[in-house]
């Protein structure tokens, strides 16, 4: 901060007046542009999933731009400690860093591509796209001139108010508060106006999308889904997702061939936005619509929490009625019209309403009945649908009594009970893959296939954490930007490039520039478990009667 670069008065004892000029703006500092080539190049290092031409840019502009600001931070710190002002660098100064900019940024650009091959052969993404490629340092440079002009921008109206505030106060006190006020005009700009206005605008876009029905989706003919005959729910208030969840999924007829065992037809309940005015009332409602088809009478009962628009992923489902032969029912509830990424943002606390209200819902009724004659009771979530079904419980032993088993996949790293378990991990246990309290309840598995540690303890209460390896979101949290979490120095699974490093700000955008595309790659990778969950609910479930060749079979038929 340079307080003799603002306008300002000052009385003199013989009651002239000074003014110090404004300072014209400057171009691009050469500290500053050091900073931007460092953080720039070290942009192309790798992360967890593979990224295009565009998304590269985007991640090489921003870090770009912040790594511009320290550079401007640094010189200033320096300029303060050796007390002069700032003065132009000598011409071959500039020649200087051209010559060693132009080499750097040529060796990151295919460093960061080979890099990209290898990742993309890790989670069996296909090859990328070479228009992009050509596209990515024009993406760069649009987004650091627009951030950087945003930056010049808010010192402009800091300058402003400290002008004006340096005519009654002291100029150091008008530096300290034009410099709070303008922070505080940008946080209320961007939180309110921007973002309330984006997520708003969000809303009603796919608020429309939401009366739609997918093609080929057509209401149930029978009384056990709902929209169907009888049902307590009408079909058009299900919303788009809830549709797709009463049309869709295996017949008897195609789980008895897989399972090579009889199978009747699963129950499935559900409530959309439109069905009734609230969380709590459309857990209600989807309860007693469940009741209504006899959920509560079969074998297995599973409630689902819902990630973003009301979407349950098909695998999560089907595996489930698949293994448990039909003998099964599923309520699961939706509380946002917002795609999951965006939920994932902002959405967080309708989820845990929703999956409080659903979790209570459905245990009320089930606990007031018989133990001989309730039903097993399963609880399962994908990303913001485990943030939500975490809610309704509160802590292992609370998972373990209220549910016979627990199947959680790519949980965020937000997620309260999972940092709990995460954090208080057993010593000597690794964050990818954590034991905690000696597996007695909670396990995690980065592949179900494989034995899920610790193998030589009993485990009772079947709760677990599915997590690939490379999926960002269980990996992306704020603190990546100034904390090096364990993961990084940790073994990486296998799709993960090995010598993934921690950078300040650098590695956090990374991880949040792969969010958007978590689900964009293969199944068993990123953000996608597909077949996955029918290993996970293998080892959740009671034996099922599924052999080895039943299971390949099953995997192939999910996906």
């Amino acid at each position: 901060m340079v307080t003799d670069a603002v306008d300002r008065q000052r009385g003199r004892e013989d009651g002239e007046v000074e003014t110090v000029p404004r300072r014209r703006p400057r171009p691009l500092t050469l500290p500053g542009c050091w900073g931007a080539l460092l953080l720039g190049c070290l942009s192309f290092t790798p992360s967890l999933l593979p990224r295009g031409g565009v998304v590269q840019g985007l991640v090489w502009g921003i870090t770009a731009v912040i790594g511009y600001g320290f550079g401007v931070l640094v010189a200033a710190i320096w300029r303060g400690l050796a007390d002069r002002g700032p003065r132009a660098p000598h011409p071959r100064s500039w020649r200087v860093f051209a010559v060693i900019a132009a080499p750097a940024v040529a060796a990151s650009v295919v460093l960061g591509q080979v890099w990209q091959s290898d990742i993309r052969r890790l989670v069996g993404a296909g090859p990328v796209d070479v228009g992009l490629l050509v596209a990515m340092p024009f993406v760069a440079a649009l987004v650091f001139t627009v951030l950087l002009m945003i930056g010049r921008g808010v010192r402009w109206v800091y300058r402003r108010l400290a002008g004006l505030l340096g005519r009654r106060i002291g100029a150091r006190a008008a530096t300290t508060l034009g410099w709070l006020l303008a922070a505080g005009m940008t946080y209320l700009i961007v939180s309110g106006l921007l973002l309330d206005g984006l997520v708003n605008a969000a809303n009603s876009a796919f608020s429309v999308h939401n009366t739609t029905t997918a093609e080929g989706v057509v209401a149930p003919s029978d009384g056990l889904r709902p929209g169907g005959p009888g049902s307590l729910v009408p079909w058009d208030t299900l919303g788009r997702e809830g549709r797709n969840f009463a049309a869709l999924g295996p017949a008897p007829e195609d789980i008895a061939r897989v399972g090579r065992l009889p199978a009747v037809a699963p129950i499935r309940a559900y409530a959309g936005l439109d069905s009734a005015p609230d969380a709590e009332a459309r857990a209600a409602l989807a309860v007693r619509d469940l009741a209504r088809a006899g959920g509560f009478e079969r074998r297995n009962l599973l409630v689902v929490v819902t990630t973003g628009s009301g979407w349950v992923d098909p695998a999560l489902v089907d595996s489930f009625e698949y293994l448990t032969h039909g003998d099964s029912a599923t309520v699961a509830l939706q509380y946002s019209y917002l795609p999951s990424w965006m939920s994932y943002l902002v959405d967080q606390s309708k989820a845990r309403e929703a999956g409080r209200a659903l979790v209570d819902a459905v245990y009320g009724v089930w606990t007031a009945m018989p133990p001989e004659t309730r039903p097993l009771l399963f609880v399962a979530g994908e990303s913001l649908g485990s943030f939500g079904a975490e809610a309704g419980f509160s802590g292992e032993f609370d998972l373990a009594n209220r549910s016979d088993g627990v199947l959680f996949a790519g949980p965020p790293n937000f997620n309260p009970l999972f940092r709990e378990f995460t954090d208080h991990r057993d010593p000597g246990s690794p964050e990818v893959q954590p034991v905690y309290q000696q597996g007695r309840i909670v396990r995690f598995a980065r592949d179900p296939e494989e034995a899920i540690p610790p193998v030589d303890r009993p485990w009772s209460g079947q709760v677990l954490y599915m997590m690939n390896p490379s999926d960002p979101i269980v990996w992306w949290s704020p603190r990546l930007a100034l904390h090096e979490p364990d993961w990084i120095a940790e073994p990486p699974g296998a799709d993960v490039l090995g010598g993934i490093v921690w950078i300040p700000f650098v590695t956090f955008w990374q991880v949040t520039a792969d969010l958007p595309f978590a689900v964009d790659v293969p199944g068993g990778h990123g953000h996608n478990y597909v077949s996955r969950y029918v290993d996970g609910w293998t080892a959740v479930l009671p034996p099922t009667g599924y052999g080895s060749e039943q299971l390949a079979a099953l995997r192939a038929t999910i996906g």
